[in-house]
């Protein structure tokens, strides 16, 4: 049957609602949205969250299918952690500008250009670059696995220049960068911040890392996107302006409805930039369509998988002390 044709000629919401819960039970199907997905595909998921969290939390079920809704690096990072499950991805091109920056032939020729360095990769790559990774950290866990690793041992970091800056200027570690970036969080705008800080005086503001330095020295705190929630949560005040993809204020507003949370904009102020194209791409209706078909699949090779795990295991063993708190828990600035 055409998926967009239904039991009666159509499928309204409702209808796709009921479709996907039924397929849910007859799968044994776990739904995983993250933060950056559209309200409505959260509001169905089982779990909502960060891409690793998430995929930890898959693969602590019985299930046999996860369908992530996300983007490809977060299936495939599924997809290592249980590699007997199914994992389907609802538009295989929904991926990410930070991967794309760091293609696997150039990153393991730059490696070889740098031989007395290690590679530390931020999980927003591919199953490749993990497998060519030492250590892969997430946004909250870096600082951590930084204060680890012997300060005069070198230090390649990527794909993401913004974070590996964030963190070479609070750790005051000298580190080489790849020069990527997040298209979504390079496209907020200082002078429209400032503008908006000005409207809202006493607001704070909570960036991710992704953000360029520009956007983050406006910061009063920098955190994942579990970080950032939390915060939003906790913080005095009723009013936050929030610079990370906009979506998650979905989450902001169903756990504190009394506050105010603003988005952060980009460019003009006017325009969608700061939405991810890619998280965009997934919708109710291929997430139906990937549950009745078990397509897109994510397959990769086996060796590849367990090569990528290793760098993986590494981060969890190095920041086991912060399981547990949401993608690993939050970086807070001090100030220092």
């Amino acid at each position: 049957m055409d998926a967009r044709k239904g039991m009666g000629g159509s499928l309204n919401g409702l209808d796709l609602l009921a479709e996907i819960d039924r397929l849910r039970t007859e799968r044994n199907a776990v739904i995983l949205a993250h933060y950056y997905q559209k309200p409505e595909i959260q509001d169905l998921a089982d779990f909502v969250g960060d891409s690793l969290d998430l995929s930890r939390k898959a693969a602590e079920t019985d299930a046999d299918v996860i369908a992530f809704c996300g983007v490809r690096f977060m299936a495939e990072t599924a997809k290592i952690l249980s590699p007997q499950k199914t994992v389907v991805l609802p538009d295989m091109d929904a991926g990410c500008s930070l991967e794309d920056s760091c293609p696997p032939e150039q990153f393991a020729k730059f490696r070889a250009e740098h031989p007395d360095h290690i590679a530390l990769t931020y999980i927003n790559c591919s199953t490749e670059v993990k497998a060519l990774s030492d250590i892969i950290v997430t946004s909250s866990s870096a600082e951590k696995i930084l204060s680890q690793i012997p300060p005069e041992q070198k230090i390649i970091f990527g794909p993401d220049k913004h974070l590996g800056g964030y963190l070479a200027r609070k750790t005051g570690r000298d580190m080489l960068l790849w020069p990527g970036v997040c298209i979504v969080h390079e496209a907020f705008s200082e002078t429209e911040l400032l503008k908006l800080k000005a409207k809202h005086p006493g607001a704070p503001v909570a960036a991710h890392p992704e953000c360029p330095a520009y956007i983050v020295d406006h910061a009063d705190y920098v955190g994942s996107t579990s970080g950032i929630l939390k915060f939003s949560e906790e913080m005095d005040g009723d009013t936050l302006i929030v610079a990370t993809e906009p979506h998650i204020i979905h989450q902001m507003n169903k756990a504190k409805p009394e506050k105010n949370f603003i988005g952060a904009p980009g460019a003009d102020g006017n325009c969608n930039c700061n939405i991810c194209p890619y998280m965009a791409l997934n919708t109710i209706e291929k997430l139906y369509q990937a549950l009745r078909d078990l397509e897109p699949r994510v397959e990769m090779d086996e060796a590849l998988r367990v090569k990528a795990k290793t760098s993986l295991d590494r981060m969890l063993a190095m920041a086991s002390g912060t399981v547990g708190m949401g993608d690993l828990g939050p970086l807070k600035v001090t100030g220092d």
